[in-house]
Parts: structure tokens; C-alpha cells; sequence
């Protein structure tokens, strides 16, 4: 635990949040509200966990602005779990046996986030998700709230696969790393593969995770002639599958590639593959030109503090979903008077929340009852360009229809060129 770095933020003056916050604010007697968690802020998944964050100190800095929990200041214990999901169960025991807290987080990612759930289903106690994917299927724990916008495999997958079949597509490769989500994902795929009845799988093959040598691969995948290549895959390993593509290619014959790269929607990971992303269609949770409400100005303050922490200034991703969390806590909270695990639970249960990234409600599993992951396709992107990110048009949604912002361009060669 000694690596693992504890940071305690909005008590006694601590850090970035206390120091901006009114002098006249008064808060109840009494203790702090602790709420706990583990957050990737080295390892593969640092970037991201990073950025996560800053969206959650935001809303800690507002909420304590107005005087707290029912008067209580709150205070986020944090610690690192170095994207290693073998850290994540010690970390949250000592959260609860020895910090106390009141109420947990998880951290972002299915990878650690998996195995704390047994336990925290056998503690009975409440846990807002964090962008981990189908940890609760088989746990079925009743006091899990996902924050993410995707529900279960098809929200995935169906955009991806319907755009390339209108395309004209009708073999597929499939590739993904053998962690848990990744495989969740491309599950997911085959799933929908198999009963449609339509595609023939031309190649389906898992890595071992973190490999950064796709080489092979892509030649594989080449050689098989599929015509719709769908990926799971985490950041760095995105990364190094875009750079093996550019080298090798797929071949004329493809129509749509992409599908569940995580990293690709993360503005240091954009910036680095600049025009090798033009054509890629991936999933999102968000690209320029969707309106929230407060969308905009959380971007504001967000970019503000991302570049002085030296992290990911767009944010797109996970930032105002972090954010998110505090706002379901505050309104459950609010509306049951209480800190009361499942008080708190059965109200997030019945109960559509008010966030900045829309409306969210649960299903029976905690996960969206209505997803709102979106498949969009990068086009005209320029190299060592980050504003470009920021303007509409970069990311074109192509599904859902209740988001489209235009038609797919295939097939993938044509779509990379395309301006």
C-alpha cells in the first residue's frame, strides 16, 4: 500500500479544492463526509484516471461552494491503484475497515473495478460505477450505480455493425486483448454475429494484454479479407494497432474499422496519431456538437485545470462523468436526507438523475436504462493539430439516429482520405 499515494481532497484546507473555496461558506458541526475510491493515475490507465479526477474535485469544489452534504463538508480520499486490478480489494478493505468513509467510488475501468465487487456486495454497502463494463452481471449486486453511457453488449456493437452492412460489408474480423472488458466487448460482437445470421467471421483471435507488437496480426487480419474489422482494445495497445494499420494496411476490401478502442477518445492519444485516425469509426461519449446542459462551461473550467495539471485538456471522455457521480450522489442525498446505503440506492433505483451529460436512469442491474454511447467517425483530422478536436465536424456521430451528424464514408481506404 505504501506505492499506492493517499490524497485527500476539500477537508481542513487540503489541495486545490479547499484553497478556492468562499471564505463565508459555514458547514454543520460535525465530521467531514468521506467518500472513497481508487483511481488509475499511473499505469496504462492513468491518463484517463487522471482527467477523471478533475471532473469529481470539480463537483467537490461546488457542492462544498453551497455548504456541503446536508452541511457536511465533503472530502475525497484517493488512491492510486496503478491500473493493476490485483490492488484494487486491499485498497478499498483499508477504505472501509480504516479511512471510514461513508460512501465509495469505483474506479474507472472494468479491470479494477471487477474484483471489488464481491466484497462490496457482501459488505452491503452502496457503489456508484465508474466506466467499467458488465462487472455486475454475474456479482448482481442491488446497490451498483454505472455511471457509463453504454447498457449491455449491443449498445456497443450494434452501431458499428449496422453501418457496415449498410456499407455493404459481409465478412468481419475480430479482434480484442483477453482482459475483462476487452473480451466483454468483443463478446458482445460475436454474440450479435452469430444471431444475425448475416456476417461470416472471416478471422476472431485475443492477444495477451498490453502487447505492442500488432504486426501479425494486421497481416492476419489483411490476409483474411474481412470487410468489417471490430477492435476492443485499451489505449496504449489502440495505439500501436493505428500505427500497424498505417504500415500495413487491411486492404481495399474493407468497409469500417474500429468499433471498441478505448484511448481513442483521450486528447493526448488524438493528438499523437493525428491524421492516422481519419476514417477510424469508434465509440464515444462524447464529441463536439451534442448539447448537455452545463456541458460547456464544466469544459471551461475543466481546460483550465487540465492544462495547469498537465493533463488531457480536452476531456471529453471521462471528465464530465466523473463529475456526473457527484451530482446522482448529491441529488439522492438531498432527496432522502440521509447518508443511508440503501436509502440512497433505492432512490438512485426509482429515480432519473439531472447531470451534465444528460439525463440518466438505471435498469434492474444499475446499469443505463437508456444508453447513450454514440459510434463516431474521425475525418480530416491534421497532425500536431489539438484545437482542431474541439470544433464539431472532426467526430461525426453516425449512430444512433437521435444523434447523427452524418453518413459513414466508407469503404476505410476512401474514408482516410476523405476532407
Amino acid at each position: 500500500m505504501d506505492k499506492m499515494r493517499r490524497k485527500v481532497i476539500g477537508a481542513g484546507g487540503a489541495g486545490l479544492i479547499a484553497s478556492s473555496l468562499p471564505a463565508s461558506v459555514a458547514f454543520a458541526q460535525g465530521a467531514p463526509l468521506k467518500i472513497g475510491m481508487s483511481m488509475p493515475q499511473t499505469g496504462g490507465l492513468g491518463a484517463g484516471g487522471q482527467a477523471a479526477l478533475i471532473g469529481l474535485r470539480l463537483w467537490i469544489e461546488d457542492i462544498n461552494a453551497k455548504g456541503g452534504l446536508l452541511g457536511r463538508k465533503v472530502e475525497l480520499i484517493v488512491y492510486d491503484d496503478q491500473s493493476n486490478g490485483a490492488n484494487t480489494p486491499g485498497i478499498y478493505t483499508k477504505l472501509i475497515d480504516v479511512d471510514k468513509v461513508d460512501l465509495l467510488i469505483a474506479p474507472y475501468a472494468t479491470n479494477v473495478t471487477a474484483p471489488i465487487m464481491p466484497m462490496v456486495k457482501e459488505r452491503g454497502l452502496l457503489l456508484m460505477g465508474n466506466f467499467s463494463f458488465q462487472v455486475n452481471a454475474k456479482v448482481q449486486h442491488d446497490m451498483w450505480f454505472n455511471n457509463a453511457p453504454w447498457g449491455d453488449a449491443k449498445s456497443w456493437s450494434d452501431g458499428f455493425l449496422d453501418a457496415g452492412k449498410k456499407a455493404g460489408a459481409k465478412s468481419i474480423a475480430i479482434f480484442a486483448a483477453e482482459g475483462e472488458f476487452q473480451q466483454n466487448l468483443a463478446n458482445g460482437a460475436r454474440d450479435i454475429v452469430k444471431s444475425s445470421g448475416y456476417w461470416n467471421v472471416a478471422y476472431d483471435q485475443n492477444y495477451p494484454g498490453n502487447n505492442t507488437d500488432f504486426s501479425s496480426i494486421i497481416r492476419a487480419v489483411r490476409a483474411s479479407r474481412a470487410e468489417a474489422v471490430f477492435v476492443a482494445c485499451y489505449p496504449n495497445e489502440s495505439v500501436a494497432i493505428m500505427r500497424s494499420v498505417n504500415e500495413i494496411g487491411l486492404g481495399s476490401q474493407v468497409q469500417i474499422f474500429g468499433g471498441g478502442m478505448v484511448g481513442l477518445q483521450f486528447g493526448p492519444v488524438m493528438q499523437g496519431l493525428g491524421s492516422l485516425l481519419n476514417g477510424v469509426v469508434n465509440y464515444n461519449s462524447y464529441v463536439p456538437g451534442m448539447k448537455y446542459p452545463g456541458i460547456d462551461d464544466f469544459f471551461k473550467r475543466y481546460t483550465e485545470r487540465a492544462i495547469a495539471a498537465k493533463v488531457d485538456p480536452l476531456g471529453f471522455y471521462l471528465p464530465p462523468y466523473n463529475y456526473a457521480i457527484g451530482q446522482m450522489i448529491e441529488q439522492a442525498v438531498n432527496a432522502t436526507k440521509s447518508f443511508d446505503h440503501k436509502k440512497l440506492a433505492d432512490y438512485l433505483r426509482k429515480n432519473e438523475m439531472k447531470t451534465i451529460v444528460g439525463p440518466i436512469s438505471f435498469d434492474k442491474n444499475g446499469e443505463r436504462a437508456k444508453p447513450a454511447l454514440v459510434q463516431a467517425q474521425f475525418r480530416n483530422i491534421k497532425d500536431s493539430d489539438y484545437d482542431q478536436f474541439r470544433s464539431p465536424g472532426k467526430q461525426v456521430v453516425i449512430w444512433p439516429s437521435s444523434e447523427k451528424q452524418g453518413d459513414v464514408i466508407t469503404p476505410f481506404d476512401k474514408a482516410r482520405k476523405a476532407t
